[in-house]
């Protein structure tokens, strides 16, 4: 069975502290074509950012993204799955919650960040292989 460590092995680490402001999650996010970033307080999870949270945090209700700090309009103490988890069970919380992303850890240490959308192509590319196989 497939665990998050295998899904995230190989991938950069993208993350934000927590006194960065709005504007500058946003450009980092943009300029690494991210939807979501886990967000660090002296280097642990604190939070999880999203475009959403943009959107409905910031943009709909007038803040300003240059001079709010993403710690204020984050998903603080979000939901983590451990790295050894299987990405089935990652997938469960993430139906059962309604989570599009999930930081990943080990122990109190960020690991990585899975997207619905990364299990969902790593799925298709498995169905794939076990359809050529069976050719």
């Amino acid at each position: 069975m497939l665990t998050l460590r295998e899904l995230v092995k190989d991938r950069k680490l993208y993350s934000i502290d927590a006194a960065s402001t709005v504007l500058e999650a946003a450009r980092f996010m943009m300029e690494h074509n991210i939807g979501a970033l886990p967000v660090l307080r002296n280097g642990e999870l604190a939070g999880i950012f999203s475009e959403r949270d943009i959107m409905n945090r910031v943009v709909a209700v007038g803040r300003t993204p240059g001079h709010t700090a993403v710690s204020e309009v984050m998903t603080a103490n979000p939901r983590a799955v451990n790295v050894d988890e299987s990405v089935d069970e990652c997938l469960f919380i993430m139906h059962e919650f309604g989570f599009r992303h999930l930081p990943i850890v080990e122990g109190k240490q960020l690991r990585g960040l899975v997207s619905l959308r990364d299990i969902v192509k790593r799925q298709a590319a498995e169905l794939d292989r076990k359809s050529r196989l069976a050719s």
